[in-house]
């Protein structure tokens, strides 16, 4: 084996290792999520060097010049105030969805109007108009971080693989029996996921658009699915009140994760793996451990369905959004409840932190989003709150952490989302528009 170059990745922080190995070129990454301004960098490159036989001692003053420009990048952060870039009255029939492709350069829109429209996010110049399918385009993606294949799920029944720069089909996935409203593609963009009404998922392969495994087992419809990123697993949430674990090179079910006494409402891993968690309109919020399949931790507070959770990109915290109108921002490692994030007049049903973890931003029934600031309080590691049960508190001044409110739009906002930078926010509504906020320098 010999290295060949260094990347950095800065969300989460990382550094991969490009190397050559009998005339053929892989990759391997060094997460360092607990990577702080505080952290003893020669003690880290130390252990970095011990650890990993692709560095030699003549790398090391290289690595530890990379770790500290990730550390600079971290100090350098800063929270931004957002102003409106442009209105786009994108379709004429409401959205459904929306989408940034990982550079931001270009954004799409879903559509009761059976379209999906690709976007240039600087412009706003309609690039491709994606037509085909015959019923509601519900559910779209991107393959990020790569950015050039679009996925359509649709009530059609029917889910479509997309060129995104030439707009071009390349395959429709044909197989449900009902209507599809959840999909994704894996990391490595070699896999699609689709889940439906039916109460299946199903697993396709990018390259030849055909079906590799149907995943059974949930007795409801599936409205939630997110890979690992490593791309071997898979967590599905379902209306049967459980979520399940998937393993997507066999379609097998690893683990039933049974404990919600409501719907599951949203599923997702964090960056390592180890943990994922699922979001009820039992109205908590349930931590798991995935080798295990255990529930680590159920957190109450909310007084209304938890409609959406999320990981921040290093695993750091998690979010939960209600149709209570608060946020609940928990630290993984601890469990403790961080902030309590009130201001809206009506539910969230859409919660994203931006890539840098400083930021947290909620879409609301109440024609508004609203951006808040997250506590660096939040310190990392692994979950060792062990099946606690409670109202888990919550730190008051999260009461005062609004940065800022997006308003504009004339009805109920239902998706919101970064791009990798964090120096852009698109926000869909029912009111027939999108619209991109840009930073303000």
């Amino acid at each position: 084996m010999k290295l060949k170059k260094f990347l950095l990745r800065y969300y989460p922080p990382g550094v991969i290792l490009l190397y050559e190995q009998g005339g053929h070129q892989y990759q391997r990454t060094l997460d360092l999520l607990d990577l702080r301004p505080g952290t003893d960098v020669e003690a880290l490159v130390d252990q970095i060097m011990q650890s990993e036989p692709l560095l030699t001692e003549n790398r090391r003053h290289h690595l530890f010049k990379l770790i500290i420009k990730l550390i600079e990048k971290q100090k350098s952060e800063k929270r931004h105030d957002f102003a409106l870039l442009r209105v786009l009255r994108a379709h004429v029939l409401p959205l459904t969805n929306c989408a940034f492709n990982k550079s931001g350069s270009m954004f799409i829109t879903g559509s009761y109007d059976r379209t999906c429209k690709v976007w240039d996010t600087s412009t706003g110049e309609e690039l491709h108009t994606l037509e085909g399918h015959k019923n509601v385009v519900y559910a779209i993606a991107f393959n990020n971080p790569f950015g050039n294949k679009i996925i359509t799920g649709s009530f059609d029944k029917t889910c479509k693989l997309w060129n995104a720069n030439t707009g071009a089909l390349h395959y429709t996935l044909r197989g449900h029996q009902t209507e599809i409203v959840c999909v994704s593609f894996s990391p490595q963009s070699d896999l699609i996921a689709t889940g439906s009404m039916e109460n299946t998922a199903k697993l396709w392969d990018v390259e030849y658009g055909t079906e590799r495994s149907t995943l059974y087992g949930h007795s409801a419809e599936i409205v939630s699915l997110h890979f690992n990123t490593q791309g071997n697993l898979m967590v599905t949430g379902s209306f049967d009140h459980d979520s399940r674990i998937w393993d997507t090179r066999t379609g097998t079910c690893v683990h039933r994760l049974s404990g919600h006494t409501g719907e599951v409402s949203s599923t997702q891993f964090n960056y390592g793996g180890d943990l994922c968690v699922s979001g009820s309109i039992d109205r908590t919020t349930r931590v798991w451990d995935v080798r295990m399949g255990k529930c680590l931790s159920v957190k109450q507070g909310h007084t209304d369905e938890v409609l959406d959770v999320c990981f921040d990109s290093s695993g750091t915290n998690f979010v939960s959004a209600s149709a209570d109108g608060t946020a609940r921002v928990y630290s993984t490692r601890t469990g403790a409840c961080l902030h309590t994030y009130v201001g809206h007049d009506g539910e969230i049903s859409k919660v994203s932190f931006n890539p840098q973890g400083t930021s947290v931003i909620t879409a609301s029934s109440d024609k508004t989003c609203r951006i808040w600031n997250v506590s660096s309080g939040g310190d990392g590691g692994a979950y060792n709150g062990g099946g606690n049960v409670g109202e888990d508190g919550g730190d008051p001044s999260g009461r005062d952490g609004c940065a800022q409110v997006l308003e504009g739009h004339m009805d109920e906002i239902f998706s919101c989302a970064f791009n990798y930078e964090g120096d852009h926010i698109i926000t869909g509504s029912k009111d027939n528009t999108c619209r991109i906020w840009k930073a303000k320098q």
